[in-house]
């Protein structure tokens, strides 16, 4: 379908983003799967690029674009089948925590690291006991002197092997009273004492991203390491999670559509009792359906990138985004395997490894449930 968010600039970004994505990432995902990680490398490629924080003006190291180029990332890796190499994460969920509530200090000294690659970021929020309920934070920074002492850990952190700094919720305030304005945001950089990386987690799918589990034990952070001032964090986070889901449905979109047009190819390819499956009537009904969800989601996915770039107050639209995308999505790859049928339960095969990636996107960033929650309180209800 015909879209209209995009100019020749941005279609030229697009251009040389499939370029480096044929040449640094295809030829590698076996390999990264197997080692449970991308090589440190290609960030710094990517970096160097300028397809890292593509957003982040020149002033701070960046190369001066926009979201839009952001978004033409999400969308090209997606359609590579390429969930592991988490330059999204980086560029447009942890990056702008630096940019936005960061002092000067604090973005010259992080940012042209963060868009040239030679710092990786990571995002600690989840713990073994608190997933979306962010104010049961059980991890804890006690100011002592001009440092803070971190104690706690943190799951399920995507960058968690790689990173080279991350970016900490951790509560400033104990008194139960205070659980939202007790959270406080920290950079915490890899190698200091107190800080270590637990082990890579094994997952269904992202085989490739190094998911890993962070522990701090009396970890000290200088002060100067505190972003945004004491007791904001949990409205930091509130404020950065519009930006976060969008990110998602617009992978969720992307990998569907990629999906689809493989399916398509497969199924004009695919013979069964003498003629190509693709013309059983039950095959075109259910492609037909795929496909009229896809475009749906795909111009609603639109419409809200849009408004966000406007600056519009999306809440109920990136939360509604986040949660009928990935549903989609995961019904679109779900019906697409079934037309491969052995291959489709091969992992060589990408609509497999699409099928298992496609899962947690219905989790994280906050579960498609708490997502209904959150619009109906947008509905007064």
């Amino acid at each position: 379908m015909d879209r209209t968010l995009f100019n020749a600039d941005h279609d030229t970004f697009r251009q040389a983003f499939r370029q480096f994505i044929d040449r640094d990432i295809r030829p590698h995902q076996e390999r990264w799967r197997e080692q449970g990680q991308v090589d440190r490398e290609v960030w710094r490629k990517a970096g160097a690029q300028g397809f890292l924080c593509p957003w982040l003006d020149e002033k701070h190291g960046g190369p001066g674009a926009d979201f839009l180029c952001s978004v033409i990332v999400m969308e090209e890796l997606a359609r590579a089948y390429e969930s592991g190499f988490a330059m999204s994460l980086h560029s447009d969920i942890v990056v702008p925590y630096l940019y936005s509530f960061g002092t000067d200090e604090q973005k010259q000294r992080w940012l042209p690291g963060c868009a040239s690659g030679e710092l990786v970021t990571a995002l600690g929020m989840t713990e073994p006991g608190t997933g979306s309920d962010l104010a049961a934070l059980a991890t804890t920074a006690v100011r002592d002197g001009d440092d803070y002492v971190l104690n706690g850990q943190k799951t399920f952190i995507s960058n968690g092997q790689l990173c080279d700094i991350a970016v900490i919720a951790a509560k400033t305030d104990a008194d139960p009273a205070n659980a939202h304005k007790g959270i406080s945001m920290f950079v915490v950089e890899a190698g200091r004492k107190g800080f270590t990386k637990g082990r890579r987690l094994h997952k269904m799918g992202m085989a490739s991203q190094d998911t890993s589990e962070l522990f701090f034990e009396d970890c000290r952070v200088p002060a100067a390491n505190l972003l945004g001032g004491e007791g904001g964090g949990f409205m930091m986070m509130m404020q950065k999670l519009q930006q976060e889901r969008l990110c998602d449905a617009i992978g969720a979109v992307a990998g569907a559509e990629q999906v689809l047009e493989d399916t398509i190819v497969y199924t004009k390819e695919r013979k069964a009792f003498g003629k190509p499956i693709s013309k059983f009537q039950n095959t075109q009904f259910k492609l037909v359906e795929c496909l009229a969800k896809v475009e749906v989601g795909r111009a609603y996915v639109d419409k809200v990138i849009a408004g966000h770039i406007a600056g519009k107050y999306l809440v109920k639209e990136c939360s509604i985004a986040k949660f009928w995308t990935t549903d989609m999505g995961q019904e679109v790859v779900d019906t697409c395997l079934q037309f491969f049928g052995g291959y489709g339960y091969m992992l060589e095969y990408p609509v497999t490894r699409a099928f298992m990636d496609a899962r947690v996107q219905r989790i994280y960033a906050g579960t498609n449930e708490i997502m209904k929650v959150i619009v109906a309180k947008q509905l007064g209800l």
